[in-house]
């Protein structure tokens, strides 16, 4: 590997392991560059400051993912089973701890404008595949109520990521039986689609 591709890769795994440890507000790029074990100008050299250093290490998380969750949805099976899998992902997302990362760029965006911008870009993409997803969805089974491809997708995504943050505050059962609650969407798009009665399914207790 170039030199400068493995320094670069070295501060941003090192950067997750302190965003992770120290959360965004006791993150320093010190404490990042001595956890890669660099000099604190190699950092600055390649990400120019903290927030460049984040958004790197962000749009990196976040494009592996879209990239799975794309390849995934592209797969000739039934969307029921898809969507399954997008809940078992969710569960390889919080051990990763890339949901915590997600959360703590959702947060310093409110106060950065730069990350902000960064975040709501990145978020995009997954509204845009939800939302096309969507649209396979009603081409395949017509209407979706009174929903259109965009409003359900919004739902949807809204749905995980807030789900993602309770999760993340330790909100279990029997409080709010989340991931129950997301899995049993899977079975409402089963019945859709098998067009009979309440589907048999496997629900993991949230």
């Amino acid at each position: 590997m170039d030199v400068a591709i493995d320094t670069r890769m070295r501060i941003i795994d090192a950067a997750r392991t302190r965003l992770l440890a120290d959360g965004y507000a006791g993150m320093s790029t010190r404490k990042v560059a001595e956890e890669a074990g660099v000099p604190l100008s190699q950092l600055h050299y390649h990400f120019g400051s903290k927030g460049g250093l984040i958004l790197a290490l962000f749009a990196e998380e976040n494009e592996r993912r879209l990239e799975r969750q794309t390849r995934m949805y592209a797969e000739d099976r039934p969307l029921w089973q898809r969507y399954e899998q997008a809940c078992d992902f969710l569960e390889d997302d919080l051990d990763s701890g890339y949901v915590r990362v997600l959360q703590e760029m959702v947060a310093a965006g409110w106060s950065n404008p730069e990350i902000g911008d960064a975040v709501r870009e990145l978020l995009l993409g997954w509204f845009l595949l939800l939302a096309e997803v969507a649209r396979e969805a009603e081409r395949r089974l017509g209407p979706l109520g009174p929903f259109t491809p965009e409003e359900l997708a919004t739902l949807v995504a809204n749905a995980f990521i807030g789900s993602e943050a309770l999760l993340l505050l330790g909100v279990e059962r029997p409080i709010m039986p989340i991931r129950s609650a997301l899995r049993r969407i899977g079975v409402l798009i089963r019945e859709r689609e098998e067009g009979a009665g309440p589907a048999e399914a496997t629900v993991v207790a949230g």
